[in-house]
């Protein structure tokens, strides 16, 4: 059948699947007249001219001749080889008892329905619509599990390839969070005997302190009695047990905490002063306020809470799924919501050992410098925590691997069409690519693109091939 026939052939069975006249089409190609035309038509058309002309639209409506539509625009020519493939050697049809082809010694193992279906025959035939079963050569349905595609349908389909390669693989866990202080930074005033609250300074609730700044003045009978026995002590001029004496009495200040401000003005002064300053007993800010003039102050009564802010900490609540990749020590930048234009670094202090069992979520702590006291307790903060290890390992696009839950698979480039598919076992994933634990090597060419087509076309062959060796057996 020489190259006017077949153009002829495949432009009147594209007519048929467009119109549904193809019965009609193969009837009429029985007679000489028709053959005639079909050939003439087809010879007179170059080797580079359309061989048919499809609608505009791309709708299935085809013509031999240019056409136009309703609204007078022309049809679209299609030339030679731009949707069929045409071999300028002549072939032949193979003699009924050889299943040897003329383009080599390649031979026909069986011939599969033109439509896909699950229909195969051992000698050549034609379908319920007359198109002709599609031959399958040794070597097209390797028992190896590897596809092979034409070099047209590679190109149609999009098939790309690129080779496994030695990667960094890092992944950005992202998590919210709020701030909270530092609990080893917050100190409690409250007095450790029955006290009355003579003056408070003019300090209140969020106002910042420095430590030895006055809060307030206290009288205790407990604190005077301490005092004016650590003042006898001290200004005896008796010297036996003075020493040992005196250190009780000192110790006695200590012990109801007395600041060491006021202790040394004691031993210098060698007064009992009635009412005692009561200081700040760190840089911070006045969380609380419970002090009143003129108040009585149980024991273990809290007047003041200072608390240091010039650390904090970002508490965030990291998903479960996200904790095997997490560990002590990893950078995290982080950004408060109302201030979007700062970013704020630390490193993981903690990993708490509980997981909420609402969320889902176990909790992170971050230590974080706040100099400037811009971070502020309970404030919203968003994380971005880096994982992953320096150390390159092998890596594909995540679009390479196909992923079924229970089994993942590449196809493996083999070149000339053919491609192998391939079991692997994956490992961590970021920046689009996917840690390779098993299954290819370093350089492995691997499908990026299009692989869900070729995994169709396997699965389609695989069905062919099962039902031929289905029907070979007695």
């Amino acid at each position: 059948m020489n190259r006017a026939i077949l153009v002829s052939v495949a432009a009147a069975a594209v007519i048929a699947v467009a119109g549904g006249a193809f019965i009609a089409v193969r009837d009429h190609l029985h007679s000489p007249s028709a053959a005639a035309v079909l050939v003439s038509t087809a010879h007179a058309q170059s080797s580079e001219g359309p061989i048919y002309y499809q609608d505009p639209d791309g709708k299935p409506v085809y013509s031999l001749t240019p056409k136009t539509t309703a609204d007078r625009r022309d049809y679209r020519a299609v030339p030679a080889g731009a949707d069929l493939s045409f071999d300028d050697e002549p072939v032949t049809d193979p003699p009924a008892s050889s299943d040897k082809t003329a383009m080599g010694d390649r031979r026909i193992k069986y011939y599969r329905n033109p439509m896909g279906l699950a229909d195969t025959s051992p000698v050549p035939k034609k379908d319920s619509m007359g198109m002709d079963y599609i031959p399958v050569y040794e070597g097209d349905d390797a028992d190896d599990g590897s596809v092979k595609l034409s070099p047209g349908k590679v190109q149609r389909t999009g098939v790309k390839s690129e080779p496994a390669e030695r990667r960094t693989i890092r992944m950005t866990v992202r998590a919210p969070g709020t701030i909270q202080l530092d609990e080893r930074r917050i100190s409690v005033i409250s007095m450790r005997s029955e006290s009355w609250v003579q003056r408070v300074a003019n300090v209140t609730t969020g106002t910042r302190v420095t430590k030895g700044q006055p809060l307030m003045e206290i009288y205790s009978p407990a604190v005077a009695s301490a005092a004016a026995e650590y003042v006898a002590t001290i200004t005896s001029k008796t010297t036996g047990g003075q020493g040992l004496y005196g250190r009780g009495s000192r110790q006695r200040l200590m012990n109801l905490d007395v600041p060491e401000a006021v202790i040394a003005a004691i031993e210098k002064s060698g007064s009992v002063p009635i009412a005692i300053d009561w200081s700040a007993p760190r840089d911070g800010v006045v969380l609380e306020r419970n002090a009143i003039e003129g108040m009585r102050a149980q024991p273990g009564d809290v007047l003041f809470r200072v608390a240091d802010t010039s650390v904090v900490w970002a508490m965030v609540d990291v998903a479960e799924r996200d904790l095997g990749v997490i560990a002590v020590g990893q950078p995290v930048i982080l950004k408060a919501r109302s201030l979007s234009s700062r970013e704020f670094t630390g490193r993981i202090a903690v990993v708490y050992p509980q997981v909420n069992r609402d969320t889902r979520t176990a909790r992170v702590r971050i230590e974080l410098a706040n100099a400037d006291f811009a971070l502020l307790p309970d404030m919203y903060v968003d994380a971005a925590i880096e994982t992953g290890d320096a150390e390159p390992v092998l890596a594909v696009p995540e679009s390479a691997v196909l992923d079924t839950g229970s089994r993942q698979a590449v196809f493996v480039d083999r070149g000339e069409g053919r491609f192998e598919p391939r079991d692997v076992k994956l490992g961590r994933r970021g920046n689009g690519y996917v840690e390779i634990r098993d299954g290819i090597g370093n350089g492995d060419p691997v499908v990026v693109s299009a692989n869900f087509l070729i995994d169709a076309e396997s699965n389609l062959k695989a069905a062919l091939k099962g039902f031929s060796d289905a029907g070979a057996k007695p």
